[in-house]
C-alpha cells in the first residue's frame, strides 16, 4: 500500500513538471540516414545524452493562475557533444515555471552522432523547428507568438546565438509542412557563458571541432562566429559570464555584446569575478547564485 501511495506522489510530481514530450518532426527527420546508432543516456551527478536520434521537446507550463505570457525553449550545453540534460534543461524549465514563464527544453541532434548527414546544419535544424512548433502552438498552450525567447548554456548558447543571428537561414532543401513558413526569429535571447566565436584566439575548441570539424575551414569558421552575423533585426539579448572560465573565454560574450551594442540591439550583460565554466544555477556559490533572478527579472519586463 505503501509503496502504491509513493507511486502516486511521484506521479503526481511528474504531471506538475513535464505536461508532455513530443518529436519535433513527425515527418522524419531530415538530415539523417538511417543507422543503428542508439540515443545514450548516462545518469551520474547529472544527466548526459548523447548520440541523439529523436529530437523533442518536454513542455513545461506553470498553473495557470500564475502564467504570463512569455515563453522561452531552452538549449542545455554540453560542447556539441552531449547534453546537460538536467543540470542545464529541466532544472531550468522549473525554475522559470515558478516565475509564471512557460518553458520548453529541447533535445536537439548532435553533431558528433554519424547518422547526421550533414553535422554543421542539424543543430541549427533541430532549434528552427523547435520555436516554429512553439509558435504554431502558441494559443494551445497560452503564449504570445510574439514573445518567445530561447535560453543557451555554453554550447547551447551557441546555438541560441546561431539562432538569433541567422534565424533565417535556409536549412532545409524542402518544406516538411507549414510549419516551417513560420519565421524562425526569437524573440529574445538569453546567453550563460556562451560560446560565441570559433576563431583560434577565444574560441572553444571542443564546441568548433564537434561542430564543424578540426580543420581550418575559414568559411564554416566565420559562417558560425555569431559576433560576425549580429544585424539590426538581430533580438534583444541577455548575457552572464565569469571572468575565470577557463573553458569559453570571457571574450565570447564581450565580443557579441560589442556587436550588439555597435547594432543598436538593446542589451543586459553581468560578467562576475568568479563562478568558472557550467555553474548553472550556481546553487551555493555566493552572491553568484542570484544571477538566475536577474534573468527572470529581465523576461518578466520585456
Amino acid at each position: 500500500m505503501l509503496r502504491y501511495l509513493i507511486g502516486l506522489i511521484f506521479l503526481f510530481f511528474n504531471f506538475n513538471y513535464c505536461q508532455e514530450k513530443i518529436s519535433i518532426w513527425a515527418n522524419g527527420v531530415p538530415n539523417q540516414r538511417k543507422s543503428e546508432e542508439v540515443e545514450k543516456i548516462i545518469e551520474t551527478e547529472i544527466i548526459r545524452i548523447k548520440n541523439v536520434q529523436n529530437p523533442t521537446l518536454e513542455i513545461y507550463l506553470p498553473s495557470k493562475k500564475i502564467r504570463t505570457d512569455k515563453a522561452v525553449i531552452i538549449f542545455p550545453g554540453g560542447g556539441y557533444q552531449f547534453l546537460a540534460y538536467d543540470w542545464e534543461g529541466t532544472d531550468f524549465a522549473k525554475a522559470l515555471n515558478a516565475k509564471g514563464i512557460s518553458a520548453f527544453v529541447l533535445k536537439y541532434r548532435l553533431p558528433t552522432s554519424p547518422s547526421i548527414i550533414d553535422p554543421a546544419l542539424a543543430p541549427l535544424q533541430d532549434a528552427q523547428r523547435a520555436i516554429r512548433l512553439v509558435k504554431a502552438n502558441s494559443d494551445r498552450w497560452g503564449i504570445n507568438i510574439e514573445k518567445i525567447g530561447v535560453l543557451g548554456f555554453s554550447a547551447g548558447g551557441h546555438l541560441a546565438s546561431t539562432l538569433g543571428t541567422q534565424f533565417n537561414k535556409k536549412t532545409l532543401k524542402n518544406n516538411f509542412d507549414a510549419i516551417d513558413k513560420i519565421s524562425a526569429r526569437p524573440y529574445f535571447m538569453a546567453l550563460i557563458y556562451p560560446v560565441i566565436t570559433f576563431d583560434k584566439k577565444y574560441g572553444h575548441k571542443g564546441s568548433k571541432n564537434s561542430l564543424i570539424g578540426k580543420g581550418d575551414n575559414k568559411k564554416l569558421i566565420s559562417m558560425f562566429s555569431n559576433n560576425l552575423h549580429v544585424n539590426s533585426d538581430t533580438p534583444q539579448c541577455f548575457i552572464i559570464h565569469s571572468i575565470d572560465d577557463k573553458a569559453v573565454p570571457v571574450h565570447n560574450s564581450i565580443l557579441f555584446y560589442n556587436a550588439l551594442i555597435e547594432n543598436g540591439i538593446s542589451t543586459e550583460m553581468h560578467i562576475f569575478p568568479f563562478g568558472g565554466h557550467g555553474f548553472a544555477l550556481a546553487k551555493g556559490k555566493n552572491y553568484l547564485e542570484e544571477w538566475p533572478e536577474l534573468l527572470y527579472n529581465w523576461i518578466l519586463n520585456l
